[in-house]
């Protein structure tokens, strides 16, 4: 076993890649650092390894990253040219799809176009049955000949999807071995993603390759830049060695927000939620999550309108960030994003001439106060602000600046309110009783007023709330997760335990050797009533038949306990522990000193105390309207709301009864 290094000098770095600002939280020992530079769009890697040299890391130091860099690939479409391997007659899959229309009610819909076109899709001469029977073999001449085919269309990255390889996967592996001498990323999606369900699997597939190259040469670009040992966040909030995240970057689409959320979590648990909405509201994007007690999860998504059939963190997204640019659009109408100024040329008062955003707006009712972000490293330009939103008053025939910039406001919030209610109430959860955890740098100056709209009435805004999302990537711990799709009758035990042990065996071999011991692997199933047609997470352990019924019933209403019961795929889940850094409680002395401001508030301007959050003592309160600052985010409390500060450092906000 390899010696493990001395906790109280071992350097442990979160990194959090975002499309303004990149944020740094490092621990030593009882000892915590955070701060932020500006991102670089253009080459991500020079801001990740600007911040580590201001660090000092060293080897035998951890930096754990959640990256933003395979969505932006998928959205920006700057992926690689990818080459499809198929089984023949199945080449037109990838736009076939569901069958669903992206938009009900369009006249003339328009599909997302496919990343591998049709000319560079290959049909192979090989078939599988759904439960491994060979109808037709794969003969070594047929897999020279596509592998030529292949040559010939001059791919950077091949994905091999084949019609029930996930029953059998000897075919795909000798195509495979075939391709092997093009030196470039070969996708199976046998290893990738073993589940039926022909059009997802093959999506998540060439979804992978598309991703690899520009992910891996990023991940090993930052991997040869640092002396230090480097995991990567993954989307279900667990890390990964840079070796296995370049394998599978599809893996990495929530990197980012994954890690916030199981920062979130920890949050909430502290100060006695177990229920919480989480808000994190950026420079670019807001995520936000309903957590029920775990950390929720879907097996299979859509990002950017392309499916994912792999385990993810369900986050919802939307364009309405600090940077979200205010425009007037065709019809007239005021709009909010999903555009971004982002870090260049970013919002107006940074002052490098960028448009009218969101951030410019709280600039102009008061909300942001001081000269400076990003604990002073980035002077604000307030007069920009100014001529920025009082240009969009003029466009849009506001009264003023300031009418225009509470309009700005309450629309960013509405698109806020909608994405907290699309994952809870839409879903069937009810948030009266959750907490709302608002982080990103502008989480706390939205949090208060979506929190009303909701019916919440409590929001918790922690510590380096700017840098929750770096803050998870160092808690978020190691995780692995194996599964294979099954189809067997859920009394079937001795074949469902024998498939569990596989996988169970699988996940653990994932890890490193010397953490081995140390993995805690659980059991999970994708469960359904025979003949439907989607399938419920569940646990494995105890009466599996029972625990579906109890679930569906809460999910739908009823329980049809005479129905067969049918697992569909299996699915264990390994983890490691994060780090547990400890923070510093707040002091004994004086309650801290403010300074006054003034602030629009529901429609006319207050006198709002400012202050400092690192100065905030024990015992702290304090009410509305109020403002509290920190490097990094900001935090605004109404006039009918309270804060006082929670033992865990974490300011509790309440709303005062009406």
């Amino acid at each position: 076993m390899k010696p493990r290094a001395r906790a109280g000098r071992t350097l442990v770095v979160g990194v959090d890649t975002g499309g303004t600002f990149t944020d740094f939280v490092a621990f030593r020992g009882g000892r915590a650092r955070a701060f932020k530079v500006l991102s670089t769009p253009l080459a991500p890697e020079r801001a990740v390894l600007e911040g580590l040299r201001r660090l000092e890391v060293r080897r035998g130091d951890r930096v754990r990253h959640g990256s933003t860099l395979a969505t932006n690939t998928l959205l920006e479409r700057k992926g690689a040219r990818v080459v499809l391997v198929t089984t023949a007659g199945f080449e037109d899959l990838l736009e076939i799809g569901r069958q669903e229309r992206p938009d009900l009610y369009a006249l003339a819909p328009r599909r997302l176009e496919p990343l591998v076109p049709r000319s560079r899709r290959i049909g192979a001469r090989e078939r599988r049955g759904p439960r491994g029977e060979r109808w037709q073999a794969l003969t070594g001449a047929e897999a020279r000949r596509v592998a030529r085919a292949v040559k010939r269309a001059r791919p950077q990255a091949v994905a091999v999807g084949l019609l029930h390889a996930y029953a059998d996967p000897a075919h795909e592996r000798r195509l495979a071995a075939s391709l092997r001498g093009l030196r470039v990323p070969i996708t199976l999606s046998s290893f990738l993603c073993p589940e039926y369900r022909e059009y997802e699997r093959l999506g998540t597939t060439v979804l992978n390759a598309y991703l690899a190259p520009r992910v891996s040469r990023y991940l090993r670009g930052l991997a040869r830049g640092t002396p230090a040992a480097l995991d990567i966040v993954m989307s279900h909030g667990g890390s990964a060695r840079v070796s296995e995240a370049a394998r599978e970057p599809v893996r990495q689409l929530l990197s980012g927000p994954a890690a916030g959320l199981a920062a979130a979590r920890r949050v909430a648990r502290s100060c006695g939620f177990e229920q919480a909405l989480t808000l994190d509201v950026g420079g670019t994007s807001t995520d936000c999550a309903f957590i029920p007690g775990e950390l929720p999860r879907r097996r299979a998504r859509e990002v950017a309108g392309f499916p994912v059939l792999l385990p993810l963190l369900d986050v919802h997204t939307v364009g309405a960030g600090g940077g979200s640019i205010a425009r007037l659009d065709a019809t007239g109408l005021l709009r909010v994003g999903p555009e971004s100024a982002g870090a260049t040329p970013g919002p107006a008062c940074y002052g490098y001439g960028g448009p009218a955003t969101v951030t410019d707006a709280l600039v102009v009712l008061g909300r942001i106060p001081g000269d400076a972000f990003a604990g002073g490293t980035l002077p604000i330009d307030r007069a920009a602000s100014e001529r920025a939103i009082g240009r969009l008053a003029r466009e849009i025939r506001a009264r003023d600046a300031r009418a225009a910039a509470e309009g700005v406001i309450r629309l960013a919030e509405a698109h806020i309110e909608a994405a907290l209610r699309t994952v809870s109430i839409e879903r069937g959860h009810d948030p009266r009783g959750a907490a709302l955890v608002a982080f990103g740098g502008a989480g706390g100056l939205h949090a208060c007023p979506v929190a009303e709209a909701l019916g919440l009435g409590t929001v918790l805004a922690p510590p380096d709330a700017g840098m929750l999302c770096a803050l998870g990537a160092v808690v978020g711990g190691m995780r692995r997760e194996r599964s294979r799709s099954v189809l067997l009758e859920a009394r079937n035990t001795a074949r469902l335990e024998s498939a569990w042990r596989a996988q169970e065996r699988d996940v653990v071999r994932a890890f490193p050797s010397d953490d081995r011991d140390r993995v805690r692997v659980e059991r999970w199933a994708e469960v359904r009533y025979a003949g439907q047609s989607h399938e419920l997470s569940i646990p494995g352990r105890g009466d599996l038949i029972e625990r579906f019924h109890r679930e569906h019933e809460r999910c739908f209403g009823f329980a049809s306990r005479k129905r067969t019961v049918e697992v569909v795929t299996v699915e264990a889940r390994g983890s490691l522990p994060g780090e547990r850094p400890g923070r510093p409680r707040p002091g004994r002395a004086s309650a801290g000193s403010s300074t006054m401001v003034l602030v629009r508030d529901a429609g006319r301007w207050a006198r709002a105390r400012v202050w400092e959050r690192e100065a905030l003592a024990a015992g702290f309160m304090t009410r509305g309207p109020a403002v509290v600052v920190e490097s990094g985010s900001t935090l605004w409390i109404p006039v009918s709301w309270r804060a006082r500060l929670h033992p865990s450092g974490t300011l509790v906000l309440t709303r005062a009864r009406p």
